[in-house]
Parts: C-alpha cells; structure tokens; sequence
C-alpha cells in the first residue's frame, strides 16, 4: 500500500496484507524479504512484528520508517531492518494513534504521520518525540476527513491527501494551512478518494487518484 525510494536507490515496498517489508534495488532485485528478518510476522504486537503496515518512509540518514496501521504505532528500522525504537498506543492523546495510514520524514529528520482515524497530522522528532499536532474532523480548511498519505517537501511544506474530502491540502512545517485544490470527479484536478502523494525536487506533487485509477501531477501552489 506504500513505497519510498532511499538517497541510495534501494525501494522499500509496504506489503500490507504479508505484514511485512519488502527492499529492492532500483532496478527491482530483492534485497530482503523481511518475513525471515526482524521485520515482519507472522503479525503480532511486539516489537518488530507487523499489522497491516500501510505507510513507509525514508530518511537522509537511511532510517526506514512504518506506519504500523492496526498496532497504532510507528516503527524505526535501520536500513538492514534491525528493529531500532517504535512508539504510539492506541488513543487520541499527544503520540497515541488509531491506524496510522502514512508517514513521511522531512530534511531535517522530523516525522509526520497521517493519523487517520483521528483526523489529524502528528509530527514527531526522528526519535519520537511528540511536537505538535493539527487537524480535526471536518471539511473546513485545516480540517481532515480520512487523511491518508502524507510527503514533505524539500522546502518544509506538508501535503495531505484528505481522501474522503476527495482534495489535497497544503501546510507549513509548523501545521499552517496554506492552501487546498480538489473536488470530487473525474475532470482535471478532481480526485476521488486520493490515497498516496509525493513531491520532487522541483517540487511538483504527485497524486495517486485511486478511484479514478490514475496519478496526477501538480504545481507545488503558493
């Protein structure tokens, strides 16, 4: 349900209903079925297993981290898959989650997470530490209805794929909203249940429109 590419090329891949892991080259050589690892399952709750793991995320430094849904945790892996720190509980206070559905990790090694039946973003320290949070049920500005996919920009800015208000929204590190673009449809710059997202260097934002089947590109906004 998630990929992310590393500074180095490897492709780690989210294999949500295996409860796993999966790393690649670039090219698409398996490097590491994390099922025989520290990576995966069979599914549980203890350190290093997996449920459902729906988001993945790399860092600069090669740190891989997983929204691991159903356990409402994030786990830290190191880029060989050695289990390296998880945090998160059930719940809606500071740090808690209920099914975390992305991840994504900025420059400067802060992590936010789509906590997406909370309706909110939460960004954490590269250690997880609890920063700041934003966000509530809603479909006004800065609100979320199911938010799924989240990316960082190499300016700071986050994007949210708001999937059940079928729109993209636009914040600053800090969780200031800066602007939002999507309707439901089918037309250009509609979306329907928007899933996953990404910037590139240039900063053009990329869209995964799951139910109209097909991805969509976008200037980064103001």
């Amino acid at each position: 349900m998630d990929v992310a590419v590393a500074s180095d090329g490897s492709v780690y891949v989210a294999d949500t209903l295996n409860n796993r892991i999966q790393k690649f080259t670039s090219e698409g050589v398996l490097l590491c079925i994390c099922g025989t690892s520290e990576w995966e399952g069979p599914m549980g709750t203890v350190d290093t297993k997996l449920f459902n793991p729906r988001g993945v995320a790399v860092a600069s430094d090669g740190s891989v981290y997983v929204a691991d849904s159903v356990n409402d945790r994030i786990q830290k892996l190191t880029s060989e898959g050695v289990f390296a720190g998880q945090w998160g509980t059930k719940g809606t206070g500071n740090g808690q989650f209920n099914n975390p559905a992305g991840v994504a990790v900025a420059s400067d090694g802060s992590v936010y997470v789509a906590d997406t039946k909370n309706d909110r973003i939460q960004k954490f320290t590269s250690l997880g530490v609890f920063v700041s949070k934003w966000g509530t049920s809603g479909t006004g500005d800065g609100k979320f209805n199911y938010p799924y996919g989240v990316a960082v920009a190499t300016d700071g800015s986050v994007y949210v794929a708001d999937k059940q208000s079928d729109r993209i929204q636009k914040f600053t590190s800090e969780g200031v909203f800066v602007t939002k673009w999507g309707t439901q449809g089918t037309g250009d710059g509609q979306l329907r249940l928007p899933a996953r997202i990404a910037v590139a260097s240039d900063g053009s934002v990329y869209v995964a429109d799951s139910y109209n089947n097909r991805v969509q590109k976008f200037s980064p906004g103001p």
